[in-house]
């Protein structure tokens, strides 16, 4: 099992992510909750990690923190929710929202993310509960990240929604309506992924 990755960021193309560790280079997915902290390429970084093994494949998940690694694997377990999904939920909702949601059985919210619907909600309400209870989360922190002027940022944030899960229109539509200036790709899909969370 590979628990844990130092090495430098080569490629930071949300949500996939490619680091160098003395040569060998690992691809790995991360949500963008991760995405938020990361450093700029071509520095150094740690990720703890969590390796599915498939029977086409062999998958690399990386996280920012043991907490959210830990969100993510009691997400997992979770029927019918599979490592895909969880990657969408941990980027569309910080630790300390997620389990409001499912401490308050607040399931309209948890259906705004792309993927969940109220069957899932529901599971997700009952089956996390107890852990959530047990092990309360930690609130997100906001880091600031510096703005990157490129011309591609507003199509590679429309492409980092589409990955997660949202249609191509609606993808565009969200980005769309919540860019700005001087926006990192990192920002842009943080405030459209807050949007979607607005009632």
């Amino acid at each position: 099992m590979i628990g844990r990755l130092q090495g430098i960021l080569v490629l930071k193309q949300p949500p996939a992510l490619l680091v160098d560790v003395q040569g060998v280079g690992y691809e790995l997915e991360a949500p963008m909750s991760t995405f938020y902290q990361l450093q700029d390429v071509g520095q150094a970084v740690t990720l703890y990690t969590h390796l599915v093994v498939r029977d086409d494949a062999h998958l690399l998940y990386g996280f920012a923190t043991l907490e959210e690694r830990g969100l993510f694997r009691d997400l997992i377990r979770v029927n019918g929710v599979g490592p895909r999904l969880a990657l969408t939920i941990l980027s569309g909702i910080d630790a300390a929202g997620f389990a409001r949601c499912i401490t308050e059985g607040d399931t309209a919210t948890l259906t705004r993310l792309p993927g969940v619907g109220k069957k899932t909600a529901d599971r997700l309400v009952v089956e996390m509960r107890d852990r959530i209870l047990a092990s309360p989360m930690p609130s997100a922190s906001e880091v600031q990240r510096p703005t990157v002027k490129a011309s591609g940022i507003v199509s590679d944030a429309i492409n980092a929604l589409i990955t997660l899960g949202y249609r191509p229109a609606e993808a565009s539509s969200l980005v769309q309506s919540v860019r700005g200036e001087n926006l990192s790709v990192e920002d842009l899909i943080r405030r459209a992924l807050q949007a979607t969370l607005r009632p």
